[in-house]
């Protein structure tokens, strides 16, 4: 679901803009990556991976560095991690993570994006039942064979590994994401993508026009700056990229 999502939003999107977006996104994840877990890329995963979207993006060198200076120094100019919960149209599951050193601005806007899109801020634990925490990665085919990788994943700990437009998509729980990560390492092996993320238990089937709107709230929430991910149950159908 969600690699079908985010294709079409690039391929739809403003480049320039997604990067414009992304880029303070970025330099905040490398900054949390080193004051969680140090600056040695070797064993700091999550850092690896930050640097890693960082460079996709462009961000200039100077920027990550004052990013990883801000993380040792635990600078993180008063940000704390908080989540909202809530229904966008037709009842879709919206759970959005942020960061922010504002709560009020923060839920402020957040509340105005979900009005504008006819849906509604929920009370926190509204979908606790809707969505479960689960060690996700992003892995590109390249070379790696698909069964034998599945295999050394499944013997980590893993879940479920889907291979679809050329990534695997390897989910398992949250306390296997470290022997997973182990086991890439000692692959050598990198993710594109990895971090602990919140997949739908059900899913909502909608209509194209539905769609539409949800797409629209879900660009209004990333676009903005406090906001980190953004998760929802969409049962995702093929008609929705059509026209």
């Amino acid at each position: 679901m969600g690699r079908k999502w985010n294709n079409i939003k690039e391929k739809k999107g403003d480049q320039d803009k997604i990067r414009s977006l992304m880029y303070t996104k970025c330099l905040r994840e490398v900054t949390k990556a080193v004051k969680n877990g140090g600056e040695e890329i070797e064993s700091n995963f999550l850092l690896r991976i930050a640097l890693e979207r960082s460079r996709k993006y462009n961000v200039p060198k100077d920027n990550i560095d004052r990013a990883i200076k801000k993380g040792l120094g635990n600078e993180d100019e008063g940000y704390s991690d908080i989540a909202y919960e809530g229904y966008g149209p037709n009842g879709v599951a919206i759970f959005v993570e942020a960061s922010t050193n504002n709560g009020t601005r923060t839920v402020a806007n957040v509340r105005n994006f979900f009005n504008k899109c006819g849906g509604s801020l929920g009370t926190t634990g509204c979908l606790q039942f809707v969505f479960e925490r689960k060690a996700v990665f992003e892995i590109p085919q390249a070379k790696l064979v698909e069964d034998d990788f599945t295999m050394d994943m499944i013997d980590a700990g893993a879940d479920d590994v889907v291979l679809e437009d050329n990534y695997f998509t390897v989910t398992a729980p949250m306390e296997s994401f470290g022997t997973i990560q182990s086991k890439l390492d000692q692959l050598k092996i990198t993710a594109e993508e990895a971090g602990l993320e919140r997949l739908p238990l059900t899913f909502k089937e909608i209509d194209k026009e539905t769609f539409k709107i949800v797409t629209k709230l879900v660009d209004l929430l990333e676009g903005d700056d406090d906001v980190t991910k953004v998760y929802h149950n969409v049962k995702y159908d093929d008609s929705f990229a059509e026209g």
